[in-house]
């Protein structure tokens, strides 16, 4: 959810050649932009549905393993990605062992605890979060269980994934752990 320049959907559709990818932008000319000149791949494996994120995980009838929820303007973090609504929405759209990856900037305290309580009546425990430079919140909600990693077979995996998207993976990995 949120294309943007589209760094999320390149890093992923270059790293997994077998990856079908639906991404979801409220502005058209957001989408045109990522194509031409952040080099966005035009292909039968990426999809680009134009049309409002909350509207989009309402009406959708495909079944995910991963959804990243990335919704900003020019205004700041879209309000729909801290809905009960939306996180139902993609809780719905998600396979039996699913997850919801938000990245939540709050600028004041009470919002990350009402955020916090929505989160947890949806996913009611199987919640695991970090706090990035810069504030920002990554949180992985999983629709049926969380995975049984230890923080050395995570760290082995962070490492791996970091190589191939070039992510600091491993760096998020260790917070999940402090």
């Amino acid at each position: 959810m949120g294309l943007g320049a589209g760094s999320i959907a390149k890093s992923l559709y270059h790293a997994f050649p077998a990856l079908t990818i639906h991404t979801v932008e409220y502005r058209k000319a957001v989408a045109d932009m990522a194509i031409k000149y952040f080099e966005v791949p035009v292909s039968e494996r990426l999809f680009i549905h134009i049309d409002d994120a909350a509207n989009y995980m309402k009406n959708t009838q495909i079944k995910t393993d991963v959804i990243f929820s990335d919704l900003y303007s020019s205004d700041g973090m879209e309000t729909d990605q801290v809905q009960s609504s939306y996180l139902r929405d993609c809780k719905n759209a998600l396979t039996f062992d699913g997850v919801l990856v938000l990245n939540i900037c709050h600028t004041k305290i009470g919002q990350r605890e009402v955020f916090d309580q929505l989160l947890e009546k949806e996913f009611a425990g199987k919640i695991l979060s970090f706090i990035i430079e810069g504030g920002n919140k990554i949180v992985f909600a999983f629709n049926n269980k969380m995975p049984a990693l230890s923080e050395d077979e995570l760290l082995v995996k962070a490492h791996a994934l970091q190589k191939l998207i070039n992510v600091p993976m491993t760096r998020y990995a260790e917070l999940l752990f402090n």
